[in-house]
């Protein structure tokens, strides 16, 4: 039975091997940070994003999309990560929704392998943030246990970043939107050519 979590709660994860899936009703952006006993995320290659897909134990998408899947593997996280914090944000400068307030409540789950799933949680109260930490999964005393988030940022991805420690926040959360941006823009087919003598100057 699926544990429908509320913000501040917590539940036991069974296994270690895991997706975690998201949607919402407009393209977010969907990524990770690795954070040691206190949370705090020491570079940049503690960040998993667009542009950077892949960490030790964790692959996030490439793309902006209403619907994501993050796929997750406790057992080979460094033994220094005790906390991965995921998170949702809105791309900048492609003409989407400025905030969450405006969008359906984005919703998280986190599954089996087999799609069974173990917890969700449904972000809502969300108004004027750009950015939201939607949930955690953390390692306390050797096991690890997911905890509901939803915590929101009006100052969009470099305030998040910033509040979990990362010193350079700013320029990566730079970095990110304009990967994200780059790849929005592929994937908007051209418009067919205009074929000649079609009668239009």
């Amino acid at each position: 039975m699926t544990a429908e979590l509320v913000r501040g709660q917590n539940h036991p994860l069974p296994q270690t091997r895991l997706e975690i899936r998201i949607s919402a009703g407009n393209p977010i952006v969907a990524g990770a940070t690795l954070g040691d006993e206190r949370g705090t995320v020491h570079g940049a290659e503690w960040v998993a994003h667009p542009a950077s897909p892949q960490l030790a134990g964790i692959e996030v998408p490439k793309q902006a999309a209403a619907d994501h899947r993050l796929a997750v593997d406790l057992d080979a996280m460094p033994d220094h990560v005790h906390r991965v914090t995921v998170l949702l944000a809105l791309p900048v400068g492609v003409g989407g929704p400025a905030r969450f307030g405006v969008m359906a409540a984005p919703f998280v789950a986190v599954t089996g392998l087999d799609g069974t799933e173990i917890a969700s949680y449904t972000l809502t109260d969300l108004d004027s943030e750009s950015a939201v930490t939607a949930l955690e999964l953390y390692r306390r005393q050797g096991a690890w246990k997911v905890r509901a988030v939803g915590q929101g940022y009006a100052g969009g991805l470099a305030a998040m970043l910033h509040d979990q420690g990362l010193a350079e926040a700013t320029d990566l959360a730079g970095r990110i939107n304009e990967a994200v941006a780059r790849g929005m823009a592929r994937s908007v087919a051209q418009p067919p050519p205009r074929a000649e003598g079609d009668g239009r100057v």
